[in-house]
């Protein structure tokens, strides 16, 4: 969009802020300053404002700039280590409430994304929208064999509309990131990538199709979460076709209590539910608000959560996952010195950063927190707040991460609204190291030093003409540059990586000779040559581990 074209929308962005009142963003813009001069001539809002709190009055000036602005706020709202707490408390509300469009062009865009009549597709199809949002609505239908389903359509012409509504967002972006005197902390091209990145994924039909597929698949036994099957001969990626499925809302105490479900129960659930989502798996659903969870009240028994709209869902990488994991049991646990610790190992701060004050200030945080009883503490509410401490030492945040704290945020939510006097340390703690157990055993480290074996035997061969290359290298100088000291930490760590890597491969290799010694060999020399050949190569293992540098 060339600038031109993107000044109405900048003007129209600008006047919506002054008539909410909204005059310290209007300030952060320079450019927009002169435009206070024509506060006489903006339109008043729908709502008289004068009283209303900035958070209230930025959540009403979203919603009338429209659903760009309103995905915008969404992930705004997350970001609780870099905007106010009242400001992200207000956008947490915002919800895309949209009128529906007319369900002949539903009908329409069905049938060409299936290349079939509607009627051929299924047995009947109500064009009466079920619900409706920014990016797509949905449908109720029938399959022919009497199966009800939903249909989910995109809106007719939203990527032409979402692409220029980025293009506006990145003007305003580049305007704060200018401007505006915090904007190192705010980050604010970041927050329109963050925005940009979550609408390509929702746009997608058949990304999310396939997020629902592999969810169901991790909760297969439905006991705990049942998440609807997709119809794949029915979905595009303009068109997603899911079985239908009935229960209410997780925040809706009072149906829930009036079919005799246990809520204590439900709660504690929804806590182990997710950190196997997180920990077990490595998906998770990213936007679990009370309106995409929802609770059987058939199962009073048994009760369990229903999964809607997987079109932002999260994973970790590997390592980071790991971290993590020992991050919130060192976080149970109270071992504040180790939380300081993974922080540098895992490589989300530099190695420069002194463990005593890192510590220190992790403690300064938690302590008060600990005075209070364990079903009073805010667990989410305590990582945004050592998420914001550890920013003062050079943290180096990873998108994955917001995306959890925002999702741990929600489940905390959806757990005190069922159950107020929750202990969710109680019920996590247990529950993730257990978790570990599994995921870290031996018996698991085994089987996945087994699979890697022949990728290992595979690039031995090249280990000796790679050791001669560097060496050379070296010895011509070839090594001697001028380095900045971020890129060194960068290499010393990816050195670290690569040295612990050729130890496992050592690893492995002293495993196979002592599978191989006990498989061909105990029957003619006994037990221990396979005993001894494998304890040397433990031991090799071990004497090839990076030390810690000091």
């Amino acid at each position: 969009m060339t600038p031109l074209k993107v000044v109405p929308g900048l003007l129209r962005v600008a006047s919506v802020l002054l008539a909410y009142r909204l005059d310290e963003l209007v300030d952060a813009a320079h450019l927009f300053r002169p435009l206070k001069l024509l506060r006489p001539f903006v339109g008043r809002p729908r709502v008289d404002v004068s009283k209303l709190p900035r958070g209230e009055r930025l959540r009403l000036a979203m919603t009338e700039l429209g659903p760009i602005f309103v995905k915008a706020g969404q992930v705004l709202s997350t970001r609780r280590d870099l905007v106010p707490a009242d400001i992200a408390d207000e956008l947490a509300l915002l919800q895309d409430q949209v009128p529906p469009f007319p369900g002949g062009e539903a009908r329409a865009i069905v049938e060409r994304e299936l290349k079939a009549s509607v009627t051929t597709l299924y047995s009947s199809f109500d064009e009466t929208a079920l619900a409706s949002a920014s990016i797509a609505q949905v449908h109720a239908a029938t399959l022919h064999d009497g199966r009800a389903v939903v249909v989910k359509v995109l809106r007719p012409g939203i990527e032409k509309k979402i692409a220029r509504d980025i293009s506006l967002l990145h003007s305003l972006g580049e305007l704060a990131q200018r401007w505006h005197p915090n904007a190192d902390k705010i980050r604010p091209l970041d927050v329109v990538a963050e925005v940009e990145k979550m609408l390509a994924n929702e746009l997608d039909l058949q990304r999310e199709g396939a997020s629902a597929s592999l969810l169901r698949r991790n909760f297969q036994s439905g006991v705990d979460l049942y998440v609807p099957e997709v119809h794949w001969d029915l979905t595009t990626s303009g068109v997603l076709t899911l079985e239908r499925v009935y229960g209410v809302s997780a925040d809706d105490v009072a149906a829930i209590e009036a079919a005799g479900i246990d809520r204590k129960a439900l709660a504690a659930k929804g806590v182990r539910v997710f950190y196997e989502q997180v920990f077990r798996d490595n998906f998770f659903h990213a936007d679990a608000h009370p309106g995409n969870i929802w609770v059987d009240v058939q199962r009073v028994d048994e009760p369990r959560f229903i999964a809607l709209d997987f079109g932002i869902m999260g994973s970790l990488p590997e390592a980071d996952q790991y971290w993590l994991a020992q991050n919130f049991i060192a976080l149970f646990e109270r071992d504040y010195a180790r939380i300081a610790q993974l922080h540098v190992d895992a490589g989300w701060m530099p190695t420069s950063v002194r463990l005593d004050e890192l510590e220190a200030a992790v403690r300064t945080v938690c302590e008060p927190y600990f005075t209070r009883p364990l079903s009073q503490i805010s667990l989410a509410e305590l990582v945004v707040k050592l998420f914001q401490t550890a920013r003062r030492f050079e943290l180096t945040l990873q998108p994955q991460l917001i995306l959890l704290q925002k999702t741990l945020l929600n489940i905390e939510g959806v757990g005190r609204t069922l159950d107020p006097d929750i202990d969710i340390w109680s019920v996590a703690h247990p529950v993730l190291k257990r978790i570990l157990r599994q995921r870290y055993s031996p018996l698991r480290t085994l089987r996945d030093v087994r699979k890697r074996l022949p990728e290992w035997f595979h690039a031995a061969p090249q280990f000796p003409e790679l050791i001669r290359d560097a060496l050379r290298q070296v010895a011509r100088g070839d090594q001697q540059q001028r380095v900045d000291p971020l890129m060194l930490t960068q290499q010393e760590f990816a050195a670290r990586m690569q040295r612990r890597t050729v130890a496992s491969a050592m690893l492995g290799g002293s495993l196979l000779i002592v599978a191989s010694l006990l498989a061909l060999g105990v029957g003619v020399y006994g037990i221990w040559p396979a005993i001894i050949t494998g304890i040397a190569g433990i031991a090799a293992f071990i004497a090839s581990w990076p030390r810690k540098q000091r």
